[in-house]
């Protein structure tokens, strides 16, 4: 007979927090007829579209992609069941988790967004400041709250850091969209790649023991990319909302507004310097602090991380279908709750279809202690507090759904971004050779490979950056060359990069035809294999390389890019067709780009 734990009081299956207006979805509507009537020019209309979280699809203006902000990840059985609908309705029957714990719904018919925005409101949604430049949604790492290592569960400072700024008049004009990103710890964040990025600390003063934050400021991916600063050896709670205003406040004072490529807040660091910038912030928040202090806070909710609704504990003791252990070991992680487990659910490049957005939700219903689920870093959905004797119950049931692919944290779980199968600036369909990677990697289970655990492969279509490959332990940007006047879709492949404490961008290795990734990555754990040290992981191996303190026969990336450049070197047209296309399309291969609106 199954235990039941002790109710909650407070048990509820809604949010605390309705994000959205319904008078927006409106104004919407009537602006998308006034564009349409060519009394709102192009721009500003794209201006209007951006801020209210409608993107661009690729060479399109009668289709958006509607971004659904989800603050600090965290999502709802009701609010899953309803982008379900939506993706049926007015989409193409999927939905899609970005890297920035949003949700998409693509290829939307431009009238329909407002339909959705209203149906958004209905579940306490929004996509308002998903895009544009503004404050884009606030993340919190997934294991906020579970995570062993952390100090104190930086969640409620997210979604209070969320609230604040969403629709905050100091936020809706600025240079260029801004990143704020908080962690558990130093493992599981990617606080030194964005704009503020924010890692809990407690510290102790005369025998007392304080909260705070150490904050990372000027971080960024793209074009080109930079590791952030920390500004100060510790950042007391009180002073997290005035740094955050200051900080904004020089960004949109001294940004550039009018170089596209260099309006983010990190070429304002690079330029000025890190030293003179870090002394405009401490100055602005010392003004921020004096003269604002008495009439903003930040609502902080900051009651302990509890179990919120009663959830029946297995007892049976069924049999456990194939591939239950190498799920386990591959997608689950033990909470510092002693029982639980936190499970990253496997998605193909952040790809989820109606019915198993619907199958989510009842999932997180039955087997989510906290009742809601939290969408994670990797394109991945994260269901916490799941008692660790329904584990096996939970397998099948993701089975049944389709989501009990294993690799999650594991190389074998590539990151992809949109690519050309939305978005104008995209070069190569990134999105697809993500999951041929995936399906690759599994096929050879070598998600089960312990020495390629903590590795990472993330794949950008373009030079900017939206699949993060620059902090990848290999990473692609696509582009295209040329065998005389034929066109083949390319890769261009950086090795060593990381997003923990000792965070760095990896180095450019080579060239490599799409049609060549796959060889080339196996190839390079191949090489690993034959010349690993005895206790060497995959990214410690890569990392000696990429720094020139490797001994063997791979001293350093050039030594890696001799050994690799037969297998990248082009066929002819008449021998290999196939090379020349892209996957995903039986056409030949040529560039093709609009204006970009960066849709990761």
């Amino acid at each position: 007979m199954a235990q039941q734990l002790r109710p909650s009081k407070s048990a509820s299956k809604k949010p605390k927090i309705d994000w959205s207006r319904r008078e927006e979805a409106d104004n919407f509507a009537h602006t998308v007829k006034l564009y349409r009537q060519g009394k709102i020019d192009h721009d500003n209309f794209r201006r209007f579209r951006l801020q209210h979280g409608a993107y661009g699809t690729r060479m399109t203006d009668d289709y958006a992609m509607v971004r659904i902000k989800i603050p600090a990840g965290q999502i709802y059985p009701h609010q899953l069941e309803k982008i379900a609908q939506l993706s049926e309705m007015y989409s193409i029957g999927s939905a899609h988790v970005s890297t920035r714990e949003n949700m998409q719904l693509h290829w939307v018919v431009l009238e329909d967004v407002s339909e959705i925005m209203h149906s958004l409101a209905d579940v306490g949604l929004t996509s308002r400041e998903a895009c544009g430049n503004t404050v884009r949604n606030v993340m919190c790492s997934p294991l906020s709250g579970v995570c062993n290592a952390e100090a104190f569960d930086s969640t409620p400072y997210a979604l209070a850091t969320a609230r604040f700024l969403l629709r905050n008049p100091l936020n809706q004009s600025l240079p260029r969209k801004f990143k704020f990103n908080f962690s558990c710890c130093e493992k599981h964040g990617m606080t030194r790649i964005v704009d503020v990025g924010l890692i809990p600390q407690i510290k102790e003063f005369d025998g007392k023991k304080q909260r705070g934050f150490k904050i990372f400021l000027g971080g960024g991916l793209g074009n080109k990319s930079f590791v952030g600063h920390q500004l100060e050896d510790f950042t007391p709670e009180e002073d997290l909302l005035y740094t955050s205003i200051a900080v904004i406040q020089i960004f949109d004072r001294m940004g550039d507004r009018k170089n596209l490529a260099r309006n983010r807040m990190r070429y304002l660091v690079d330029e000025m310097g890190w030293s003179k910038f870090k002394n405009l912030i401490l100055k602005q928040r010392t003004l921020v602090r004096a003269t604002q202090s008495v009439i903003i806070r930040l609502n902080i909710n900051q009651k302990p991380n509890e179990i919120k609704r009663p959830i029946s504990v297995s007892s049976e003791s069924g049999s456990i279908p194939d591939g239950y252990a190498r799920w386990l070991k591959t997608t689950t992680y033990k909470q510092k709750q002693e029982e639980y487990s936190a499970v990253f659910v496997t998605l193909e490049s952040g790809d989820i279809t109606a019915n198993q957005l619907r199958a989510m939700a009842e999932i997180t219903k039955e087997f989510s202690a906290e009742g809601f689920a939290r969408n994670g870093f990797s394109q991945d959905i994260i269901l916490r507090y799941v008692h660790e004797s329904n584990l096996p119950k939970l397998y099948s049931r993701l089975l049944q759904a389709g989501l009990a692919n294993s690799g999650s944290l594991t190389m074998a779980s590539p990151v992809g971004c949109s690519g050309t199968s939305s978005c104008n600036l995209a070069l190569t369909n990134s999105h697809r050779l993500a999951k041929e990677i995936q399906r690759k990697f599994l096929e050879l289970k070598l998600d089960e490979d312990d020495d390629l655990r903590d590795a990472t492969i993330k794949i950008s279509g373009c030079p900017n950056s939206c699949g993060q490959h620059e902090i990848a332990t290999i990473g692609f940007f696509g582009g295209g060359a040329r065998v005389g006047k034929d066109m083949y879709p390319n890769y261009s492949m950086s090795l060593g990069g990381r997003f923990d404490d000792k965070s760095m961008l990896g180095v450019t290795c080579m060239r490599v035809p799409v049609k060549r990734t796959i060889p080339v990555i196996l190839k390079i754990i191949e090489l690993y294999k034959k010349n690993k040290q005895s206790d060497d992981t995959f990214s410690r191996w890569i990392d000696r390389i990429v720094h020139g303190n490797e001994s063997s026969e791979i001293k350093s990336v050039e030594d890696m890019k001799k050994i690799l450049s037969p297998l990248v070197i082009p066929p002819s047209k008449d021998d290999d067709p196939d090379f020349y296309a892209d996957y995903g399309s039986d056409t030949s291969y040529h560039t093709m780009t609009g204006k970009g609106e960066c849709a990761a």
